[in-house]
C-alpha cells in the first residue's frame, strides 16, 4: 500500500523557500504501515527533474522566484511522502513541457495537464486528481463607441450624415444672408449672425418645433418653415433608426454566449493545450499563446474574439483581475481530468498514482481545492 501523503505542515522550511528554476527538496522517507520504505523510495536514488508550466492557480511563480499553487502543493506532499529529492525546471508552454517529458528530459511534469488519448501515446499519466472542463472568456466591452462608428461607416451611414451636415450648414449660411438683408434687428457681425442662424436651424432640425422668429416673407415664409420642420422630423428619424440598426447588428454579431457563437471567429488558446486540440478538431480558427495574460491582452485589443481555456484557470484570472473588462460565458463543456505526466514506462508512475489515491482518500486534495478556489465545484 502506498504511503499516506504528508500534510503541508510537514514540509520543511527549505522546501518552501527553495529557488525557482533549480529548486530542490529532500524529504525523509515515510514508512508504510509495516515500517518498510516504499519500492519507489528504493528505486529512485537521484534528484528528479520536475517540469513546470506556469498556469495560475495550479502553478504560480512568486516574486522571490519560488513556486506555489495547487499542483505544487500536491506535488510537494507526494514527494515528501515518497522521499523524493527534486529540482524544478520551468517551461514556456504546455507543448514544450510535454515534449521534454516524452524525451525523458523531465521525470515528472507538474501542472494541470489534461489527460487525453493523444497525449497518452507519448507520456504516462498518474491517477487524475482534478475534474474540470472548458469555458469561454470574452471582453465585456465589445459594443464600444469605436465599434459603433465602424459599423456606421461600413453601412454607408456616415456618408449620409455628412450630407445632412452639409445641408444644415448651407441652410445656416442662407438664413444668415436673408436675415442680414431683411431683418433690421438681426446681428450685424457675421459671427454673431451665423451663430444665431445656426442655433435656429439646429433647433428645428433636432426638435422639429417651429421657432418664435418673425415671419418676414408672408405665405412663402410659412411654406419654407413647414418644409424645414418636415426636414427636421426626417433627420431625427433617420439618425435614430440608423444608429439603432447598427447597434442591434453589433449586439447580434458580437454576442458570444457559447461555443456555437465562435464559428468564423478567431479564438485564443494556449499552445499545445488540450483546448487547442479540441478547437482544431471542431473546425475553429485558433491562435496559440504561451500564457493566459498574453491571450487576454490580445482579447482586449480585439485581435481575438474569445479565449478557450480551463474553467478554473479562467475563473481564477477573472477573480484576480477584476479591474479588467472580462466576462466568462457559456456552460462548462468538454469535461476533462488533470494528472501529472511522466515518460512512457516510468517506474515513478505507479507509486505516484498510489500516493495520489491516498491523498484523495484522506481528503487532502479537497482541502487544496478549498484553499485555492474556496469551494469544491470541480
Amino acid at each position: 500500500m502506498a504511503a499516506p501523503v504528508a500534510t503541508l505542515a510537514q514540509e520543511t522550511a527549505a522546501d518552501r523557500q527553495a529557488p525557482s528554476a533549480q529548486e530542490s527538496a529532500q524529504a525523509t522517507p515515510t514508512p508504510t504501515q509495516n515500517g518498510q520504505a516504499t519500492s519507489a523510495q528504493a528505486d529512485v536514488g537521484r534528484e528528479l527533474v520536475v517540469g513546470l508550466y506556469i498556469n495560475e492557480p495550479f502553478v504560480e511563480k512568486k516574486k522571490d522566484g519560488s513556486y506555489t499553487g495547487m499542483a505544487i502543493d500536491l506535488w510537494r506532499g507526494l514527494a515528501f511522502a515518497l522521499g523524493y529529492t527534486y529540482r524544478f525546471e520551468e517551461y514556456g508552454s504546455v507543448r514544450e513541457l510535454l515534449e521534454a517529458t516524452a524525451s525523458n528530459r523531465v521525470d515528472v511534469a507538474v501542472a494541470n495537464l489534461t489527460i487525453t488519448e493523444q497525449r497518452a501515446h507519448i507520456v504516462d499519466f498518474t491517477q487524475p486528481w482534478f475534474d474540470s472542463g472548458n469555458r469561454i472568456m470574452i471582453a465585456s466591452n465589445q459594443s464600444s463607441f469605436g465599434n459603433l462608428l465602424e459599423g456606421l461607416h461600413n453601412a454607408g451611414y456616415l456618408k449620409a450624415y455628412a450630407w445632412i451636415v452639409g445641408v444644415i450648414l448651407a441652410a445656416t449660411v442662407l438664413l444668415t444672408i436673408f436675415d442680414r438683408r431683411f431683418d433690421p434687428n438681426f446681428p450685424r457681425r457675421w459671427r454673431d449672425g451665423f451663430a444665431e442662424s445656426f442655433y435656429t436651424v439646429m433647433l428645428v432640425a433636432t426638435s422639429s418645433k417651429p421657432t418664435t422668429r418673425k415671419n418676414l416673407f408672408g405665405w412663402v415664409g410659412r411654406i419654407w418653415q413647414g418644409l424645414w420642420l418636415a426636414f427636421g422630423v426626417a433627420v431625427v428619424a433617420y439618425v435614430t433608426s440608423t444608429v439603432t440598426s447598427v447597434m442591434t447588428t453589433l449586439s447580434l454579431t458580437n454576442q458570444i454566449t457559447g461555443l456555437d457563437d465562435l464559428n468564423n471567429q478567431l479564438v485564443a488558446v494556449m499552445s499545445g493545450s488540450a483546448q487547442e486540440e479540441y478547437a482544431r478538431s471542431v473546425g475553429l480558427r485558433v491562435r496559440g499563446f504561451g500564457h493566459l495574460d498574453e491571450a487576454v491582452a490580445a482579447l482586449l485589443e480585439g485581435e481575438v474574439a474569445a479565449i478557450i481555456d480551463d474553467a478554473p484557470v479562467l475563473e481564477y484570472y477573472q477573480h484576480t483581475h477584476s479591474d479588467q473588462p472580462l466576462e466568462i460565458v457559456g456552460r462548462l463543456f468538454e469535461r476533462q481530468k488533470y494528472g501529472f505526466a511522466l515518460p512512457l514506462g516510468s517506474p515513478l508512475t505507479r507509486p505516484l498514482t498510489l500516493a495520489i489515491l491516498a491523498a484523495i482518500d484522506a481528503d487532502q486534495v479537497d482541502e487544496l481545492k478549498s484553499k485555492y478556489f474556496g469551494m469544491e465545484d470541480y
